[in-house]
């Protein structure tokens, strides 16, 4: 890897053991998480994407679901103890991570939001997110995820 993200200097930052895994990412293709299952050769169970969700007017969170899954929005409301959620918009979702879409990272954000992890995360020894740009995942061990993103852990993906 050419060059660090915030996402690998955060990891490297708290002396966490996390290795990084690089792919040719194809510009025709936005369905990132399944191209980064498809290119490295992954369990879709074990890649999480990251969503950034607006909550209310102002606020966002973040929720890390299996690539292989969807958010269950009315897990995640309940979760965060609101009524309803809806996907933030790419523009604001850039904006507040510092990440570009298909490079969206739970590590590194340029605004630390909150965070949930879907709890089939703890089911495995490591876990793959973004590691801040299109054609990088890191992997990592979930509870290590948990603790750089001071995470909640709960059900929230449909799979």
């Amino acid at each position: 890897m050419a060059n660090g993200t915030p996402a690998t200097t955060a990891a490297k930052r708290a002396g966490i053991e996390f290795q990084v895994h690089e792919y040719a990412h194809d510009a025709a293709d936005t369905e990132y998480g399944a191209e980064a299952v498809a290119r490295l050769g992954l369990d879709p169970q074990r890649v999480f994407k990251t969503l950034v969700v607006a909550i209310g007017d102002r606020d966002h969170a973040v929720a890390c679901v299996p690539v292989a899954g969807k958010l269950d929005e009315k897990a995640f409301a309940s979760c965060l103890h609101v009524k309803r959620i809806a996907m933030a918009e790419p523009d604001v979702a850039q904006r507040l991570t510092g990440y570009v879409l298909g490079g969206i990272s739970p590590l590194g954000q340029k605004k630390r939001l909150q965070t949930v992890i879907d709890e089939t995360a703890m089911h495995f020894q490591t876990v793959f997110v973004s590691a801040g740009r299109r054609g990088l995942e890191i992997e990592l061990a979930p509870g290590d995820l948990v603790r750089l993103t001071d995470a909640v852990v709960a059900p929230i993906a449909k799979l």
